[in-house]
């Protein structure tokens, strides 16, 4: 499956029950999403639920994410279409729609514990393609800059783009928070050029690192996380 864990296997957080952020991605046979739509879709959704009010204080998901964020943040991204994605969207959630994408984001689930309308929706799949360059990132918006090196599968680069946003959201300051939130999270998935990868990973930016219990190896930088003018990177623009 899709997940998305940025500390070592030993960390002591396994210890403690463990929870999974659940990303449902619509691709419909005939029209199935662009890539980088997807992984924005994805990114974008992660942060609508970070900040949605059903998620803090006495809010009826406020226990599920503090349970989720106390151990392992795992995310795993499954697919669906047509009466699928109708039976997703009766659950509780938030869908996110970018330029085609449709993303259902769900409060977190015990990794064991899946509702069955989403447990049986498949994980693989979920290869799709770009049929152009992206292209620039547009002013004002946060860059999440994906590993040039690594080969993932769409539902796993989807899963570090959510943790790359929600890293990111935690790192920023008040002022910025409310200004990206304000703005409807303005932010760009890109692939780093090759040549600017290292000095983006040790630029103490915010850095994904997964924990390798999919598709890639244990602690592999897969994502780096910029905001304009308060957590900039040097290098790519």
């Amino acid at each position: 499956m899709s997940s998305n864990d940025t500390e070592p296997r030993t960390d002591p957080r396994d210890e403690k029950p463990q929870f999974v952020l659940p990303l449902v991605v619509r691709i419909e046979k005939d029209a199935p999403p662009a890539r980088t739509d997807a992984l924005e879709t994805a990114a974008r959704a992660v942060l609508r639920l970070l900040t949605d009010e059903r998620a803090h204080g006495e809010g009826e998901w406020a226990r599920a994410v503090a349970d989720w964020e106390d151990a392992r943040i795992r995310k795993v991204v499954r697919r669906a279409r047509g009466a699928e994605w109708r039976r997703a969207g009766g659950l509780p959630g938030i869908t996110e729609t970018g330029a085609a994408a449709e993303v259902r984001v769900f409060p977190p689930v015990p990794l064991d514990g899946w509702p069955k309308e989403l447990a049986k929706l498949q994980v693989s799949g979920t290869d799709l393609d770009d049929p152009a360059e992206p292209g620039p990132v547009p002013d004002g918006a946060a860059v999440l800059w994906m590993n040039p090196g690594l080969a993932m599968s769409a539902g796993k680069a989807m899963a570090q783009a959510g943790h790359g946003a929600q890293l990111l959201w935690w790192a920023l300051d008040g002022a910025a928070r409310t200004a990206w939130r304000e703005a409807g999270f303005p932010l760009a998935v890109r692939t780093a050029p090759e040549a600017d990868w290292p000095a983006l990973a040790a630029s103490g930016l915010p850095v994904v690192r997964d924990a390798g219990f999919t598709e890639i190896a244990p602690g592999s930088a897969t994502v780096v996380s910029a905001y304009p003018g308060v957590l900039a990177a040097p290098g790519p623009r």
